[in-house]
């Protein structure tokens, strides 16, 4: 790939790179120039050199290469495992799979261990097994594939979305709305690259969640029950900002300075989960129990969360609104 500097955005190398390359972070970028993958003007320079108009930057991108994660022995907490699936109660904290920074510890080193490498190969590299992912800080309901069949079968049902996925959240304020839709584009922020944002239709990909307050307490935090049409990152987490009550313990969307209430972690939790077993054809409905840290809200409308329980289908579901 070559580039022609026509006017600097920024005049030290890496950070024009940033802008231009945003697919790569800051310190990806770095190592590229200071490896000799980036060159300016056929030479080898460092990240901080200042650009000019005409300058000639030649980008050569090598292949990373993924070790293969190892197994570990993790306690997982398992809600439903049978010869073809199993669905784990992700603990908050615990990242789905090995990436750089996060090559233990993680989800996929856990299920290697306890499914003896039984795990379904076509996940993609370093992700045996992984149907859909969490957020690190999200706890609840996830599976995994043993085989690759399976993986097939449940990964349709997601990406043509059969699934009932189900979330509590708590926000630092209550919606506008009791029950609301919200739907539109979200993409990655075009500056803060961990972050992603609502953005024009013409861009990113569409989001669609349910939106339905459970209980508003009096310091002014709601617990949201949030219905997921699509899986996109960060998606519920982008859509309670958006409309004005980011959650509560949210690292990256919300300042902990302006909450009522401060959790040790994000209050955002994938309380049920409803697949078709891809053997037997059958609805299979798990749910992940509450964690304690939710207790203060959700011990307010037991009575609801009950009948919510009792709707196992999820075409059936909009009959409680």
């Amino acid at each position: 790939m070559t580039l022609t500097v026509s006017d600097p955005s920024s005049p030290r190398l890496d950070a024009f790179l940033a802008g231009e390359l945003p697919a790569l972070s800051r310190s990806r970028i770095q190592a590229l120039i200071k490896d000799g993958h980036i060159l300016l003007n056929d030479a080898k320079v460092k990240a901080r050199t200042s650009l000019k108009i005409g300058d000639i930057i030649s980008i050569t991108i090598p292949e990373e290469s993924t070790p293969e994660p190892e197994a570990e022995n993790i306690p997982l907490s398992v809600l439903h495992e049978d010869s073809d699936l199993i669905i784990i109660n992700k603990a908050p904290g615990m990242v789905v799979h090995p990436a750089a920074g996060n090559r233990k510890g993680t989800l996929v080193n856990a299920l290697l261990h306890h499914c003896q490498g039984q795990l379904a190969s076509d996940g993609g590299e370093g992700r045996p097994g992984i149907v859909h992912r969490l957020d690190k800080d999200t706890s609840g309901c996830i599976i995994a594939a043993k085989t690759n069949a399976s993986l097939k079968h449940l990964v349709g049902q997601f990406s043509e979305r059969k699934t009932a996925k189900l979330y509590l959240a708590v926000a630092q304020a209550p919606p506008t709305q009791v029950h609301q839709t919200i739907f539109n584009n979200i993409a990655r922020h075009p500056v803060h690259r961990q972050r992603m944002d609502v953005c024009n239709p013409g861009s990113g990909k569409p989001a669609i969640t349910d939106l339905h307050l459970l209980h508003r307490r009096d310091d002014g935090t709601s617990l949201i029950l949030c219905a997921l049409h699509t899986g996109r990152t960060h998606q519920i987490r982008v859509h309670n900002r958006f409309l004005g009550h980011p959650l509560l313990g949210d690292p990256i969307y919300s300042k902990p300075s302006r909450q009522a209430a401060q959790p040790t972690r994000l209050m955002l939790h994938a309380w049920r989960l409803g697949v078709t077993h891809p053997n037997s054809g059958k609805w299979l409905q798990n749910e992940a129990p509450i964690p304690p840290e939710f207790h203060p809200w959700t011990d307010q409308v037991t009575e609801r969360l009950s009948q919510i329980r009792s709707i196992s289908d999820p075409r059936e579901f909009d009959a409680l609104w």
